[in-house]
């Protein structure tokens, strides 16, 4: 029997809102007084994008996530290849090799065979090109009305190489931080697709598996701190709560943040700010000094980082917090806002 008599957990908040599902500081907070603080455990704990534990002789990795992005198809991809591209990535942030995924289907009354068929093709494309099987899953129809087209949620279980710990916790002063790419165009590319905007170049999602990008890497280092996938949130929201958990200052450096001209452009009609965009092909490094070098020009050798960079470091500055260093030498501090510049984003 479940406790009538545990309090709910302090919110100014009556009613759960969008912002509540958006990365920002307003998700943190709901998972931490709600869900963490409730079903308290050590691997729950670990803050990380799965739980890793042992099993026998073996480390595995697991991992959850549901997806209502809307529109449900869109330039780069549709609901169906981010559901599995964002599970594979969650298990590579886990140093774990992505082995089985599990797919279950909410799928409104009336929505048309036509299009479920696409979604069901683009996830097992998906699938082949990560080399992951999907294994089980589940599918419910729910009344007209009462969904929206189609959501997803998926579950994967991962293999963690030898020798690999990755966790934010493990970051120290003088890491370097690389990213595999150009940001905020999945973010971009799903306002524009709403809102009906057109630019001379086209935008499109960056949605992609890493676990190729991953083994390429490993092939020159496995002395890697943390992985992260900047989704929700995009880059601030995720080196802050990297910050947060290690307890340590990250610096980024704006003038090296690789950013398409088109994605700026876009970005200032929108009234957005890129580094708060989310991305679904996109993964934060943190290697040592010494070993950046070696890393970085093997991501530069995979087509998921040919335009990979170094884009910031960890320091013993401004502990818990992100700053950011402009392109004309100021500093400021790239806080975590409280929701999300767009909603249902994945």
């Amino acid at each position: 029997d479940f406790n009538l008599n545990c309090p709910i957990p302090i919110s100014e908040y009556e009613r759960v809102l969008l912002a509540h599902g958006g990365g920002g500081s307003l998700s943190n907070r709901l998972i931490g007084d709600m869900f963490i603080k409730h079903f308290d455990n050590d691997l729950l704990n670990q803050a990380h994008d799965g739980a890793v534990f042992q099993m026998g002789h073996q480390k595995l990795a697991f991992t959850t996530d549901s997806y209502v992005v809307q529109p449900i198809f869109f330039p780069g991809g549709n609901i169906g290849d981010l559901a599995i591209n964002g599970t594979v990535n969650d298990l590579v942030c886990c140093g774990a090799k992505p082995l089985y995924i599990s797919a279950a289907f909410i799928i409104e009354e009336g929505f048309p065979m036509q299009d479920l068929w696409r979604v069901v093709q683009s996830m097992k494309t998906a699938a082949d090109k990560a080399g992951v099987q999907i294994v089980t899953g589940d599918t419910k129809v729910v009344d007209k009305g009462k969904g929206d087209k189609i959501f997803i949620n998926t579950a994967g279980i991962g293999q963690v190489y030898e020798g690999l710990d990755i966790n934010p916790r493990y970051c120290k002063p003088g890491d370097v931080i690389l990213i595999n790419g150009y940001v905020a165009d999945h973010g971009v590319c799903i306002m524009s697709s709403r809102a009906g905007l057109t630019f001379e170049t086209h935008i499109q999602s960056d949605s992609f598996a890493l676990n190729h990008l991953l083994d390429d890497i490993l092939s020159v280092s496995r002395n890697l701190h943390v992985l992260r996938d900047p989704t929700r949130g995009g880059i601030a929201s995720a080196t802050n709560e990297i910050a947060a958990t290690a307890n340590i200052g990250i610096k980024l450096f704006e003038d090296k943040i690789p950013i398409r001209e088109e994605v700026k452009g876009a970005c200032e009609i929108l009234g957005l700010d890129p580094m708060y965009i989310a991305n679904e092909g996109k993964i934060l490094v943190f290697v040592p000094p010494e070993e950046a070098d070696a890393v970085l020009k093997m991501m530069q050798q995979n087509p998921a980082g040919k335009n990979a960079a170094v884009i910031g470091e960890v320091c013993t500055d401004y502990k818990g917090m992100v700053t950011m260093e402009t392109g004309i030498g100021s500093t400021r501090i790239l806080d975590m806002i409280s929701g999300e510049q767009l909603p249902r984003i994945c």
